[in-house]
């Protein structure tokens, strides 16, 4: 219960205009959580139908958790093409340790081939989820993630309203720095490699 109102606090801040990455430990660009965010093992659906949980199902030593949607005008693509020029950054070595995670936020339109075609425009080896919307949305809220459902649109999704942190979950599947939406694709990298460092 201390954890979700923990998470709950950080949610209301992060959904605060104008947040920055300030740094959090002197050592990096984004914000380390202590305590760190537990991960919903609820799972969700990957693009090629089956069950994935962030939780039990992200074995690599860091996974990157960003939610957000395909038909975001402006915010999505940009987080989205900083992760990817991030990974270009990393050593082969690194690379290899590190998986991104795309969890939409609009899965009326977000059909898993529409998810798997927008991922491929920046790293076809990032993985794409989705679900029903209250899944996600509670699987969203525990990582400070608020996801807020509006009007119905005409093309049958809905104004989505999300927040735009990327949650590094570590080996343990615990939640334990987040990004701000600004953060540069070299700061990216820097952080990667020093968390890896740390988990080895």
């Amino acid at each position: 219960m201390r954890r979700g109102l923990v998470a709950l606090a950080l949610l209301l801040t992060l959904a605060a205009c104008g947040s920055d990455a300030s740094t959090g430990s002197g050592s990096l660009h984004g914000t380390e959580l202590d305590p760190p965010f537990e991960v919903s093992a609820t799972p969700l659906t990957d693009t090629a139908g089956q069950p994935y949980s962030l939780a039990k199902d992200t074995d690599k030593d860091l996974t990157l958790v960003f939610f957000g949607y395909t038909h975001c005008p402006d915010i999505c693509q940009a987080v989205m093409s900083s992760l990817a020029t991030a990974m270009t950054r990393l050593d082969k070595q690194d690379r290899a340790r590190v998986d991104m995670v795309f969890v939409t936020t609009d899965p009326a339109r977000d059909t898993a081939p529409v998810l798997k075609r927008y991922l491929a425009h920046f790293d076809p080896s990032f993985i794409g989820l989705t679900g029903d919307l209250d899944t996600i949305v509670a699987v969203a809220k525990p990582l400070g993630v608020g996801v807020t459902q509006g009007d119905k649109l005409p093309s049958g999704g809905y104004d989505i309203t999300h927040g735009t942190t990327i949650t590094g979950v570590d080996s343990a599947d615990e939640g334990t720095v987040y990004w701000s939406e600004d953060t540069s694709s070299a700061d990216f990298a820097s952080d990667i490699h020093r968390l890896l460092d740390e988990d080895t």
